[in-house]
């Protein structure tokens, strides 16, 4: 039986808590980052060293992450990760010395790689007719938690440092964790599968190799995990790189470049919702309907971002603002999509190791996008560096998608199969 509404709203809103906060400490850094490159005396290289780092340590914990939180108690887990996120964190804020500072940093990435086991829980909370547009909406907390960092910045950047904001956001990290620990139960896993739901004894379900291996000859899985691997190029890069591109290439001032952060946070924000919704619609009208929405977010992104990057030097940032505003939009179309369409193919038991797989693939390519970007600045300019990596790595992520387009339906068919196998099982052993 699914928790009361009440209840379900309240622990969708401590993870949107958990997912802001986390989002708006992960981001500080690239707001402060010519602090940093001042008081550390680094050049673009050392710096994007900095992002890099994070990503390759949580890298390596996708797998870790995923295969614990489909073992043992995801919302306990997810309080240990906060924990751990608030600990880094406040590492950070004390050390002296610039190796120090990216080890610190670098630590951080141990929490960063915990989001599987939080959407494989939101997943048993929320049935598949839903969940794209409640996936849309815990992605909110990406461009509002950039609003969040921004605001941090402006207001207590002059007053207090950055070294002091690293300590606010961490202890932040250690509230939720708290709130999390004490405040969310564990539900079991594929307990609001449409099968599942009406069942007075839902089964356990477990981490099982075998079922890893099953949803691994998925014919869709392949195109996705790759489609992954380009996919958060352009994100990673735009995350750590863009403040410093808006004030260096764009000589637009402070107040210029929140405003147009502002409003393409709130673009970006009104596209994850959108869709997530349009997702759930088209996905009721065909199994293809979450990709291609996919599709139409990833293409359209594509070219708007090659549009809005070659406009001259000379645009006004109204102009250029406004061509933002409309990318961005497009900018999270994907993002509730995938993470839903894993879900329509994968067994209960192995969800967070999937979309551990699915991160850790992410952020193999991702991992160095910072640094890439960073060494091509001091050649061919931060400009063009961003152009060229950010618009060819969504090119190359639209063609697997409109493969995995084509693949989808019958892996979405084999999944409700086992499931409905299941049940009858269920219903078998209870006489009834």
């Amino acid at each position: 039986m699914q928790p009361r509404a009440r209840y379900r709203r309240f622990v969708l809103g401590v993870f949107f808590a958990f997912l802001l906060l986390h989002q708006a400490d992960r981001l500080v850094i690239g707001q402060v980052l010519e602090d940093l490159q001042r008081d550390f005396t680094i050049d673009d290289a050392a710096a994007g060293a900095i992002g890099t780092g994070a990503l390759v340590v949580a890298t390596l914990f996708f797998p870790v992450w995923g295969y614990l939180y489909d073992r043992y108690a995801r919302a306990k887990l997810l309080a240990l990760a906060s924990f751990i996120w608030g600990l880094t964190t406040m590492l950070g804020a004390v050390v002296t010395s610039f190796p120090a500072f990216l080890a610190a940093r670098g630590s951080s990435g141990i929490d960063d790689s915990s989001y599987p086991g939080l959407y494989s829980l939101v997943s048993d909370y929320f049935g598949p007719a839903t969940r794209g547009k409640i996936n849309g909406f815990l992605q909110i907390a990406g461009p509002v938690g950039s609003m969040l960092s921004l605001a941090l910045v402006l207001v207590l950047r002059e007053t207090i440092g950055w070294r002091s904001i690293f300590l606010l956001t961490g202890g932040l990290g250690l509230v939720v964790g708290a709130l999390i620990f004490f405040g969310v139960r564990d539900l079991p896993r594929g307990s609001s599968e449409p099968e599942m739901r009406d069942l007075s004894d839902i089964p356990t379900f477990k981490f099982r190799w075998s079922a890893l291996r099953d949803v691994l000859r998925r014919r869709a899985i392949l195109p996705l995990f790759v489609q992954g691997f380009f996919g958060v190029f352009p994100f990673t890069v735009i995350e750590f790189w863009f403040f410093t591109y808006l004030g260096r290439e764009r000589g637009f001032a402070d107040g210029v470049v929140v405003a147009l952060m502002v409003a393409a946070a709130l673009s970006m924000s009104l596209g994850a919702v959108v869709g997530g919704a349009l997702g759930d619609a088209l996905y009721r009208r065909t199994p293809r309907g979450r990709l291609l929405t996919c599709l139409t977010g990833v293409t359209a992104g594509a070219v708007l971002l090659a549009a809005t990057l070659t406009l001259p030097p000379t645009t006004s940032p109204l102009l250029f603002g406004a061509m933002l505003s409309i990318t961005a939009f497009f900018t999270l179309f994907s993002g509730p999509n995938i993470v839903a369409t894993l879900y329509d193919i994968t067994a209960p038991e192995v969800r967070s190791t999937t979309l551990a797989v699915q991160y850790f693939i992410e952020n193999a390519g991702a991992a160095s996008a910072p640094l890439i970007v960073g060494i091509l600045s001091t050649q061919i300019g931060l400009s063009s560096a961003i152009l060229l990596i950010s618009v060819g790595t969504l090119c190359a992520c639209a063609v697997f998608l409109l493969l995995a387009v084509v693949r989808i339906p019958e892996d979405v068919g084999a999944l409700r199969r086992e499931m409905r196998e299941r049940a009858e099982a269920v219903m078998v052993r209870s006489g009834s």
